[in-house]
C-alpha cells in the first residue's frame, strides 16, 4: 500500500476523540508523524472526564503505519502551545499539516434557550474553547508550517459555511462557535495563500463519535438500534470518514484549489473517491436540508 504523507508531519490539535483522533489515525495510515494533542491523557482526564487518551490515540497512530506522538498540551494555554511547536521543530524540522479539531464544550451547551437565559460563563467558555484554543494554536504553528510551501491547515467545525448561514443551530454561543470556525479557515487562507499554503474548512457529517454513541446508549457494533429513538442517525457515519477527508486533502498535490473553501467529509469522498467504513459514502448535509429540515420521514436511499 503506498503511503503519500511518508515525510511529513502533523499536528491535530484535539486529537484525543471523535473526528480529531480518526483524522490523526488516518493521517497515519497514510505514512505521517502525527502529534496528538489533548488534555486527556494518562497523567489524568479533562473536565469530560471521559477514558479517551491522547497516549491511545498515538498507538492507534503508530498501528496504522505512522509515527503517533502524544502531547499532552491545553489549547488556551499559550505557553503549553508555544513549547509544543518548539517541539516539533526541534525533533522534525518542519510542520506540514495542522488540524485545529479543539471543542470539549458539549456539556456546556444549552439548547433551544435564548441568550438571556443562558448560563452565561458557559457561554463564554464555550467560545474559549472553540475559537481562542484554534487562534493560539494558528498563532504559534502557522511559521513553522509556512516555511516550506505546501503546508494545510483544516479547522474543522459542524456545519458547512453554507448550512450554517441561513440555519440556526439553536444556540447562541453554538451558532457562533460554529459559524466563527469555518470563517477562521477563511481568514487564514488569504494569509496562507502568498506562502503557498492552504487553508480549509471541513465539516464532518452526524459523527458517530464516542459521546454520541454513549449519549444514544450503542456502541459502533449495535448503532442501528439508535434509529428506534433518532431515525434520521441513519445518515451518521463514523468518525474514519473525515479523517479520510484530511489525508486525502493533504496528499493532493492540487490542494490549493480547495483554499478559503467549507467543504464536508461526505463532499470530500466523492471527488476523492474514499468511502467509510462500510463502504458507504454518506452525503450528510445535503440529507440535512432535504429530509431532516424539510420535515420528511427518514429515508437515506440516495444520500449514502
Amino acid at each position: 500500500m503506498t503511503k503519500p504523507l511518508t515525510g511529513k508531519t502533523a499536528l491535530v490539535a484535539g486529537a484525543t476523540r471523535g473526528a480529531g483522533r480518526q483524522i490523526a489515525v488516518q493521517l497515519g495510515a497514510a505514512g505521517a508523524t502525527v502529534y496528538a494533542t489533548g488534555r486527556s491523557s494518562r497523567a489524568g482526564r479533562s473536565e469530560l472526564d471521559r477514558p479517551e487518551t491522547i497516549e491511545e490515540t498515538a498507538d492507534l497512530v503508530t498501528a496504522a503505519g505512522g509515527t503517533g506522538i502524544a502531547v499532552r498540551v491545553d489549547h488556551l494555554v499559550p505557553d503549553q502551545v508555544r513549547d509544543l511547536v518548539a517541539r516539533i521543530d526541534v525533533e522534525q524540522g518542519r510542520l506540514d499539516v495542522l488540524v485545529n479539531d479543539v471543542w470539549g464544550a458539549d456539556p456546556l451547551i444549552t439548547w433551544n434557550r435564548p441568550v438571556w437565559e443562558q448560563p452565561l460563563d458557559a457561554g463564554l467558555r464555550t467560545l474559549r474553547l472553540a475559537i481562542d484554543t484554534h487562534i493560539v494554536t494558528s498563532h504559534y504553528a502557522l511559521p513553522l508550517l509556512i516555511r516550506r510551501p505546501g503546508g494545510l491547515v483544516v479547522e474543522v467545525g459542524d456545519g458547512t459555511t453554507a448550512y450554517n448561514s441561513g440555519t440556526y443551530r439553536l444556540s447562541l454561543f453554538y451558532d457562533l462557535a460554529k459559524t466563527a470556525v469555518n470563517r477562521l479557515a477563511f481568514a487564514q487562507a488569504h494569509e496562507l495563500e502568498p506562502h503557498g499554503a492552504t487553508a480549509v474548512a471541513l465539516t464532518p457529517g452526524w459523527l458517530r463519535s464516542e459521546m454520541m454513541l454513549a449519549h444514544y446508549g450503542v456502541t459502533e457494533e449495535n448503532w442501528r438500534d439508535a434509529l428506534v429513538r433518532e431515525p434520521h442517525f441513519a445518515i451518521s457515519e463514523t468518525p474514519a470518514l473525515v479523517g479520510r477527508a484530511v489525508a486525502a486533502l493533504a496528499a493532493d498535490p492540487d490542494r490549493a484549489r480547495w483554499n478559503g473553501s467549507s467543504v464536508s467529509s461526505g463532499e470530500l469522498a466523492r471527488v476523492y473517491g474514499f468511502t467509510d467504513v462500510d463502504g458507504s459514502q454518506p452525503d450528510a448535509w445535503r440529507y440535512m436540508v432535504e429530509v431532516q429540515d424539510a420535515g420528511r420521514p427518514a429515508d437515506v436511499t440516495g444520500y449514502r
